[in-house]
């Protein structure tokens, strides 16, 4: 499988992730409210978790919004790309984005963990479905593309039941630290993503200076050894949106500016020039 690269996406490039259409938590109550967001941009990648595929309760509501989503890009002349997460596995293609000849990559985040979603229940009560997965798939160790097929199938194969009962700060606690090694696998994922990202870009994107994922819920950006992580967080409480856009040599992060009718561009925190 080959992946997404520019020069075939037009610039602007604009990057967002976990939307999470139609899930409970989800802070995008309207589609409409991502028109400025969209706007401006010539090609928007969706990294993942855009949809609730897998989640029964939400699943017809969410196809709804995808539909609503693709027209409103379509109106805004931006070509939407949709990258697959643990949420929506079933997008076709390999899972990333080649931008600036190989030197960025987006893809989700979720293949930057060896189980994928480590603080899921079903991914601690299936233990032994994650060690069978990886036996199924030999090539995942080292070839990026038999890595992010894993990862879809160990999305398939342990979905979440069902969405979180509420979306204010004490429900997600409550959510988060039951039973309490989930809590401890949401902090111990968000303490290491940084060196666990860039490890993964090491060993599957040599040529990479640069890796972009959501799917962690924690947005921020690491550097170690010559390479950048970026994480632009998500669009559920508690984690923050931001977005990433590359154009003419120059990548940029800033905050979603969110509001319950609009979300924008926002601050810039860095620029860098590749």
């Amino acid at each position: 499988m080959n992946p997404i690269t520019a020069p075939a996406l037009s610039e602007p490039v604009r990057i967002i992730s976990d939307l999470h259409l139609a899930h409970r938590v989800s802070r995008i109550a309207r589609v409409a409210a991502l028109r400025p967001l969209v706007a401006g941009a010539a090609t928007i990648i969706f990294n993942g978790d855009t949809t609730e595929e897998l989640t029964r309760s939400a699943a017809a509501r969410s196809a709804e919004m995808l539909e609503e989503l693709q027209c409103l890009c379509a109106e805004e002349g931006s070509t939407a790309v949709f990258l697959s997460g643990n949420h929506d596995p079933g997008w076709p293609g390999p899972g990333w984005v080649e931008l600036a000849g190989g030197r960025i990559i987006v893809t989700h985040g979720d293949a930057v963990l060896v189980d994928g979603s480590p603080w899921k229940r079903e991914v601690l009560a299936g233990r032994q479905r994650v060690l069978d997965l990886w036996r199924e798939f030999p090539g995942a160790a080292t070839d990026a593309a038999a890595r992010l097929l894993l990862a879809r199938a160990m999305a398939r194969a342990l979905p979440s039941d069902d969405e979180p009962f509420g979306r204010q700060l004490w429900q997600r606690v409550w959510d988060a630290g039951y039973p309490p090694q989930r809590a401890l696998r949401i902090l111990q994922a968000w303490w290491h993503q940084g060196a666990t990202g860039l490890e993964f870009c090491k060993r599957y994107f040599p040529q990479a200076e640069v890796l972009i994922v959501g799917h962690f819920h924690r947005s921020g950006c690491w550097r170690k050894g010559g390479r950048l992580l970026i994480n632009t967080g998500s669009f559920m409480n508690p984690g923050r949106a931001h977005w990433v856009e590359w154009q003419a040599g120059w990548l940029r992060r800033g905050v979603v500016a969110e509001t319950p009718a609009a979300c924008r561009l926002g601050k810039v925190l860095n620029a860098w020039q590749l």
